[in-house]
């Protein structure tokens, strides 16, 4: 899986993905500041799925309707960086298919 962390999720999230052999980029990396819709649009042209702790990113997929190559959100309560690897760890591992699918994740 190819992927596309938003800046909301900093840069040791993306650097935890790449260590375990994904392949990924960082808007904090390519995309500083840019609006949701470009991050959006990045991700499509690039076939990575979006990483992201914005529920902007729910009403551009929903309300909008845009087509995306697929959103994982994390909506999580503990929001350290630790946590949130964990997280995405165990959600990578159980073998879900995330690609065009908007998934919500909650601890």
């Amino acid at each position: 899986m190819r992927f596309i962390t938003d800046e909301n999720l900093g840069v040791k999230v993306p650097e935890f993905l790449r260590s375990l052999g994904y392949d990924v980029i960082s808007a904090t990396e390519v995309a500083l500041s840019k609006p949701d819709i470009d991050i959006l649009n990045l991700a499509n042209k690039e076939n990575r799925i979006l990483v992201t702790s914005d529920k902007d990113f729910g009403e551009l997929v929903f309300k909008e309707k845009l087509v995306h190559e697929g959103v994982i959100l994390l909506r999580l309560k503990d929001e350290s960086v630790e946590n949130k690897k964990k997280v995405l760890l165990r959600e990578l591992k159980s073998g879900k298919d995330f690609k065009r699918k908007f998934t919500r994740i909650r601890d």
